[in-house]
């Protein structure tokens, strides 16, 4: 789906992600190898003079994820490039246990405000916006009801854009089968895996065709899973064996852990096979450049737009606390371009998906998901 929206989207994502890559920011941001375990500040003192300080807290996928961590980080760094009364800087968790300790920290340094980043850390961030009401907080990925005055929730409706991958999935397969699996059973990582789901059925009605999906049924919420976002080997330990059950195309929604996948997925190729994924998030093509040609897309999420905007409200004095959700319609979720498959994938298959897309804007389809926009 070659839209001019989606080259636009894709090409502010690459800019984003280069500025993370090349660390070209007026920021005074730590290394990527700054962690919170013994939750230190990520530097000494506050903000100079008359700086507004924007903070971000990782989860444990950590700053180089190639995902919604390292997003978030280059829509900060963004930020202070484009406004040099703008100083930002982050705390990397290695583990949940670290989520309150790096919170407090950047409390205490009075940060303008403080952008925490997934799911995973709603409890923790709740937890410290209650306590101190002043401080003004933005969280990636969770929405609360109801809503907390001094955070602004930046939730993705991600069940649409992956409905259009699913049903590419479906239009790609030799096998007639397509996988995907998740890092950890959260809302957020289910509910791409139930787009998929659903729109692999919806090609399957259209079609009269039988692809299979393993990893996942969104009628019983049953599926595959690594219990983490860092483990690569299990990544691609999994996607092997969905590789050898047939799966020609996987879809990963497990942060770094989607990386393992697509070295089992240059692996099986090496020896002979043909297979493809789709990478979540962000364009993988992008992110994960060094694996861009086994991507057929991606399910992207506009974080790096949305945590600009956060960060950018809070510094102008203009924060709003409240829920922004990402869909189709506003832009905040897109299918990426085809790149490499550009080529291969079918006119005909390209018009549905541009069809399909109009219809989910629209409200004509709605994708099925047990999973809240959270």
């Amino acid at each position: 789906m070659r839209h001019t929206a989606l080259i636009t989207a894709s090409a502010t994502a690459a800019v984003s992600l280069l500025l993370a890559a090349c660390g070209s920011s007026s920021s005074s941001a730590p290394s990527s190898g700054a962690t919170s375990s013994s939750a230190a500040p990520a530097s000494s003192g506050a903000a100079a003079a008359g700086k507004f300080l924007g903070c971000m807290v990782t989860d444990t996928g950590g700053i180089n994820d190639k995902s919604f961590n390292q997003s978030a980080w280059a829509a900060m760094q963004q930020v202070a490039a484009a406004n040099p009364n703008v100083e930002v800087k982050y705390l990397q968790s290695t583990t949940q246990a670290d989520y309150v300790p790096n919170i407090n920290s950047f409390i205490a340094e009075k940060c303008g405000i403080i952008v925490t980043v997934g799911f995973a850390m709603g409890d923790a961030t709740k937890a410290a916006a209650q306590k101190n009401p002043t401080q003004k907080f933005a969280i990636i990925d969770f929405s609360y009801t109801p809503v907390i005055s001094n955070v602004n929730t930046l939730v993705f409706n991600t069940v649409e854009d992956a409905y259009l991958g699913g049903y590419l999935a479906a239009g790609m397969t030799k096998t007639g089968k397509v996988a995907t699996f998740g890092g950890s059973q959260y809302p957020t990582v289910t509910i791409f895996m139930d787009g998929f789901w659903d729109g692999v059925q919806a090609y399957n009605a259209k079609h009269h065709t039988n692809v299979q999906v393993l990893g996942w049924n969104e009628k019983t919420q049953k599926g595959s899973f690594t219990g983490n976002f860092t483990n690569t080997t299990l990544g691609q330990t999994t996607t092997a064996t969905f590789i050898s059950e047939g799966a020609d195309v996987i879809l990963p929604v497990a942060g770094q852990v989607g990386l393992g996948a697509a070295k089992a997925v240059q692996t099986a190729n090496n020896g002979g096979a043909h297979v493809a994924m789709l990478w979540v998030d962000t364009d993988g093509c992008i992110s994960a450049a060094q694996y861009c040609k086994y991507f057929l897309s991606s399910v992207t999420k506009g974080i790096v737009s949305a945590v600009k905007t956060a960060v950018m409200t809070a510094a102008s004095g203009a924060f709003k606390g409240g829920n922004y959700i990402g869909t189709l319609a506003n832009g905040g979720l897109v299918l990426s371009p085809f790149h490499t498959f550009s080529s291969q994938v079918p006119a005909s298959l390209q018009a549905e998906l541009r069809s399909l897309q109009a219809q989910i804007i629209s409200g004509a389809i709605k994708p099925a998901t047990k999973s809240p926009v959270s």
